[in-house]
C-alpha cells in the first residue's frame, strides 16, 4: 500500500526538519517513479533555501521500494568531516575525498553500497548522525549488547540516551500533530 510521501517525511524526519539531528532516511512505496522524482526535486526546490536536501539513496523498480534521505548539508559535512568519523569510514571501505568538508562522494560510496552490496552498511548510522560509539558499538556487537534502544541502538550512557530519544520522539509527536493540522512542511522547516 502507498503511503502519503510527506506523511512519511514527518514521521522519519521531523528531528532534521527542525535541526535537531543532520539526516533521516525513510522507504518509500511507489509504482509512479516520475512522480517520486517530481516530488524530490520539488521538495528540494522548497526546502534547499532552510539548508536541507532529499535524494534518493536507493531504488527498486521491482519492488518498487526507495529509500530517501533527507539531511542538512551542513550538519552533515561536519559530521562527515570529524577525524573519527573519517578514519571510521576509512575502516570500513570508504575512499576519502582529499578536502575534509566534501561528502558528495561519500554520499555516492553510501548509495552504492546500499543498491550493490549483500550486506547492509550499517555505518549508514554516522550519515543519519548516530553517535560513532553507538555505530561502532553495533557493529562490534551484531546489534547485541545495547545499552538502550530507542530511535537506534545506543551504546553508550543508558539515561543520556533515553533523554536524546525523548526529545526526538517528541519532536516527531509535534511535528505530525502540527502537520496533521494543516501546518505545511515548509514551514515545520527551521533554516539552519
Amino acid at each position: 500500500m502507498e503511503r502519503d510521501f510527506e506523511t512519511v517525511m514527518i514521521e522519519q524526519c521531523a528531528p532534521v526538519l527542525a535541526g535537531l539531528k543532520p539526516a533521516g532516511l525513510f522507504r518509500y512505496e511507489t509504482r509512479n517513479r516520475a512522480d517520486l522524482a517530481r516530488r524530490v526535486a520539488g521538495w528540494n526546490a522548497q526546502l534547499n533555501p532552510k539548508g536541507l536536501q532529499v535524494r534518493v539513496l536507493r531504488g527498486c523498480i521491482a519492488t518498487r521500494q526507495y529509500l530517501v534521505y533527507v539531511y542538512r548539508e551542513s550538519k552533515l559535512r561536519a559530521v562527515l568531516a570529524q577525524p573519527q568519523v573519517r578514519d571510521f569510514l576509512c575502516r570500513e571501505g570508504y575512499t576519502l575525498p582529499e578536502q575534509s568538508d566534501d561528502y558528495a562522494p561519500l554520499l555516492r560510496q553510501l548509495s552504492r553500497r546500499l543498491c550493490c552490496e549483500a550486506d547492509f552498511p550499517h555505518e549508514i548510522g554516522v550519515f543519519l548522525g548516530y553517535p560513532l560509539y553507538d555505530v561502532v558499538g553495533f557493529i562490534e556487537n551484531a546489534g547485541r549488547n545495547f545499552t538502550y534502544c530507542g530511535c537506534w541502538k545506543a551504546y553508550g550512557d543508558p539515561s543520556a540516551a533515553q533523554r536524546h530519544f525523548a526529545q526526538l520522539n517528541k519532536c516527531t509527536a509535534v511535528y505530525l500533530r502540527l502537520f496533521r493540522s494543516g501546518t505545511p512542511i515548509q514551514r515545520l522547516a527551521v533554516a539552519a
